[in-house]
């Protein structure tokens, strides 16, 4: 093992609803989507019309600004609805499934053979590019740049998180084949994130052409930017591309199989699932396939989030699995009013301070609701943020960079480091109750908007 990176700040949240290491098949969903609003920056443009029968690869819609990025479906079936919302802003590109998955079909093919143009045009062509995003700002690569590097995150610290060495179980050919055609498109060397508190996965451990590099600590731990920021800070100018390890199997596939195969594997957690554990689904799935009734019997409303508790997205139970994501989390909705409030002991209650009398029960795990316990507030410097941020970045000082929207100040803070996931915990501590990833967000909106 190579040198062990220690992140000392950060912080683990103990939630109920860790998923079991069981594994189900989720019934095929009679409907799927692919979301435009899972890619930040992007103006879609149709590709498809209602009525319109696809198969799964068959570009459903382009980038305005490239349209050499297309977005594939992740089914073959009819396109039933456009779904849109204000201004006409397309929201979901809806299909209804057919039994049986027809395929765009192309050449298989071993990457290690093809120059790095015909990889390229072959992930264009498939549909499968988005899967590839660039930092500095958690977009979608552009593929006529190249990266200096290439980062994937092989395990995941954020709360009720799946265990990504049970996600890729048996697809360590899929996973190289994955690899070997993303070292074709860097300068530099594709680079695994490890954790040093057990041994990796096979698929891991038994991958070449990559570098790897073993962290141990609290959550952020497992996110790709602090991986970055400890071993290859991103510069002025400079970009690495990211890929979660799921999507490299996916990208393994259309090489092996000359397809657009996104069955993935995903975890079902929380204190509103009555088993939590383990899903095979399809990219874009209904999230009532996945849950399945399997929900615990409650009067409380349940919050469904795609993806974990704080960076995931809210849906419905009618809504869809987001394309980045690999998990689907059920808390408690938070829309009830509570006697007493920070005043109450809070036995029951999680606080990254010393707030509660629940920081005398060590090993405990709280079924938290969505409740913000307040309103915003006068926002001061309290040290808050830096006790959860392992980066040399001062945050409160970006986010007010941000709020005045000084380009230079927001540059040399270090906002190229940072996307959303990096300060989420910083939001969740803040007892000003600010919206720190909404604001990081128009402040990377606003440094794109001023570079380009």
């Amino acid at each position: 093992m190579s040198n062990v990176i220690k992140i000392k700040k950060g912080l683990n949240i103990p939630l109920v609803g860790q998923p079991e290491k069981v594994l189900i098949r989720a019934d095929m969903a009679e409907t799927y989507a692919v979301k435009p609003t899972d890619f930040p920056g992007l103006i879609p443009k149709l590709n498809v019309q209602v009525g319109d029968m696809v198969k799964a690869g068959s570009p459903l819609f382009h980038d305005k600004s490239n349209p050499s990025i297309v977005f594939g479906s992740p089914v073959s079936g009819e396109v039933i609805e456009i779904r849109r919302g204000d201004r006409r802003v397309i929201l979901e590109v809806v299909i209804k499934a057919t039994a049986e998955i027809d395929y765009e079909q192309g050449e298989p093919c071993n990457p290690s053979s093809l120059p790095r143009e015909q990889i390229i045009e072959r992930m264009l062509n498939a549909g499968l590019w988005p899967i590839v995003r660039q930092r500095p700002y958690n977009i979608i690569a552009n593929p006529t740049d190249t990266p200096k590097a290439i980062y994937i995150s092989c395990f995941d610290t954020a709360p009720l998180a799946p265990d990504v060495d049970f996600l890729v179980n048996g697809e360590a050919e899929a996973f190289q084949t994955g690899i070997t055609a993303l070292s074709k498109l860097t300068t530099g060397k594709v680079h695994l994130g490890l954790n040093a508190d057990y041994p990796a996965s096979a698929v891991f451990a038994k991958a070449k052409d990559v570098e790897m590099h073993y962290f141990t600590g609290p959550h952020p731990a497992g996110n790709v930017g602090v991986h970055i920021h400890h071993t290859n800070p991103i510069n002025k100018g400079e970009t690495i591309w990211v890929i979660n390890p799921t999507d490299v199997i996916i990208l393994g596939r259309l090489f092996a199989k000359g397809i657009y195969d996104a069955t993935k594997v995903i975890a079902l957690a929380g204190s509103e699932i009555k088993k939590p554990r383990y899903s095979k689904v399809i990219s874009g799935a209904r999230i009532d396939s996945i849950v399945n009734g399997n929900m615990v019997q409650s009067e409380i409303e349940p919050r469904y989030i795609s993806g974990n508790v704080l960076t995931g997205t809210k849906v419905s139970h009618i809504g869809f699995l987001g394309f980045y994501d690999n998990m689907v989390t059920v808390i408690p909705e938070g829309n009830h009013h509570e006697f007493l409030g920070w005043a109450a002991p809070g036995l029951n209650k999680h606080s990254a301070s010393r707030t509660f009398l629940s920081k005398l029960i060590p090993g405990k795990q709280f079924k938290l609701d969505t409740n913000l316990n307040g309103g915003e507030r006068a926002y001061v410097l309290s040290g808050q943020y830096e006790k959860v941020l392992p980066m040399s970045i001062y945050p409160v000082h970006l986010i007010k960079a941000i709020l005045a929207n000084d380009i230079d100040k927001m540059e040399q803070l270090g906002i190229y480091e940072v996307v959303e996931e990096d300060l989420a915990l910083c939001e969740y501590v803040c007892t000003s109750k600010i919206e720190v990833q909404e604001i990081l967000r128009k402040g990377i909106d606003s440094m794109i908007k001023e570079l380009s």
